[in-house]
């Protein structure tokens, strides 16, 4: 089924929870790679049932891949998972430092089990005095100066999205990559990592260029000066706004010509861009002006005719039903955990003109389990004992008829053991300390 997709016939085996592990394992699975998402047995990866700016993050990244439910503090569900780990080409985890290693389930101790595997761990900081300490993507925000940048002077405020989190999951992937290419030279595998602060450092590497190039401290994004002149939200005459950038000489003569600002354009002292940019503190009052003449729509057409830079100021959930995104077909559907269809993004990226979507639905906790272990060698008894003793788990009954692109999951009906209130759920453990 997914033998035409740059990624087929690569097997990934993802102990992961919340955005930035998932994130990673979704740029795999989605080019094609085999994704078995470890989760905690019997409930499930925790992320499944985050409420708040959570309540979206299951969806939004876990899809295309397998779940195998198992007890890790069981020895013969730690035991099934090695065995899963024997063929796997790649392990990603996200877990706090020295969490895998404590469980016997760490670079060192996995590579034994196949010695060319890919490793990928997904941390708060990279190599160096901080390694061992746990962090968060608004915590590495805040320490690293992306919210000095992003909030008004003296008002620190976090992007509006989980940015170091599926960036630093993207450079996972890369990273992955680049491994695996590594391994077809010289058949050996190795450990990589990505981590959050360091994303954030690439980040706002341009402001700390910018500090080196001038000598002048960037004013945080609200409060700067921008590199050009019109480069803007702008008031329109129904109480509308839009953004619209003119960021060279020809598109200012282009802007000039749409809006009939004749006169700016004959101004030799804003003839450059730099010019506009030191003459900003009169011209902005002058081009605010006539654009809080126009409504949006004609701002909009005006600006599209001239072909300039410009967009509305939306709101995420309205992008379901913005035309460019229906027309590329930029949404894939998956099956939320009450029956409803939903379109989540796709990968930003096409390839030959191929986008890459959904082939499996979002999984039921441990839907693929009994499928894995009669693929490892477990026969149907033993994999039932294993089901029965809470090693290893299957979907719920509410859960049970949850079907996925490639058909029906089947489900295993739980049983009150599974429900004991001292149940070891090392993962379960592993997630209320986050990602890193």
């Amino acid at each position: 089924m997914n033998s035409n997709l740059p990624l087929s016939g690569i097997r990934v085996v993802e102990f992961t929870h919340i955005v930035m592990g998932p994130a990673c394992g979704l740029v795999l699975a989605d080019l094609g790679a085999e994704v078995i998402k470890v989760e905690p047995a019997p409930d499930g990866d925790r992320t499944r049932r985050l409420v708040g700016t959570g309540a979206g993050m299951w969806a939004c990244f876990n899809r295309n891949k397998k779940s195998f439910a198992a007890d890790l503090k069981s020895s013969e569900g730690l035991a099934a998972v090695k065995k899963l780990l024997a063929t796997a080409d790649v392990v990603v985890e996200n877990f706090r430092p020295g969490a895998m290693e404590k469980l016997g389930l760490g670079y060192e101790d996995v590579k034994r089990l196949r010695a060319d595997l890919v490793y990928c761990s997904l941390k708060g900081f990279l190599s160096g005095p901080n390694e061992e300490r746990p962090a968060l993507d608004e915590v590495v925000q805040m320490n690293g100066g992306l919210a000095y940048m992003t909030g008004p002077q003296g008002r620190p405020l976090r992007a509006g999205a989980s940015v170091n989190d599926i960036m630093g999951g993207m450079f996972g992937a890369i990273a992955i990559l680049a491994a695996l290419r590594e391994r077809t030279r010289t058949g050996c595998g190795q450990h990589v990592r990505s981590a959050l602060f360091e994303n954030n450092l690439f980040l706002v590497g341009q402001h700390m260029l910018q500090y080196a190039v001038t000598g002048v401290a960037p004013s945080p994004m609200p409060n700067r000066t921008s590199a050009w002149a019109i480069y803007d939200v702008f008031d329109t005459a129904d109480g509308d706004k839009v953004f619209i950038a003119v960021v060279s000489d020809a598109q200012w003569r282009s802007f000039c010509d749409a809006f009939g600002l004749s006169a700016l354009a004959a101004d030799t002292e804003l003839a450059t861009n730099n010019q506009r940019v030191l003459a900003r503190e009169r011209l902005f009052p002058l081009v605010a002006g006539e654009l809080r003449a126009r409504t949006r729509a004609e701002v909009v057409a005006l600006c599209e005719r001239a072909r300039l830079p410009h967009g509305l100021i939306r709101k995420p959930w309205e992008l379901f039903e913005d035309p460019h995104v229906r027309a590329s077909d930029g949404l894939t559907d998956v099956t939320l955990a009450d029956g409803r269809k939903v379109g989540t993004p796709k990968l930003p990226f096409e390839m030959g003109g191929r986008r890459f979507g959904a082939r499996l639905d979002l999984p039921a906790a441990g839907g693929h389990t009994l499928a894995l272990l009669a693929e490892l060698g477990y026969e149907g008894g033993e994999a039932h004992r294993l089901m029965e003793s809470g090693a290893v788990s299957g979907p719920s009954s509410v859960e049970a008829g949850k079907t996925d692109y490639n058909g029906p999951v089947h489900a295993y009906p739980r049983h009150a053991s599974l429900h004991a209130p001292d149940g070891n759920r090392e993962l379960d453990h592993l997630a209320a300390t986050r990602d890193q």
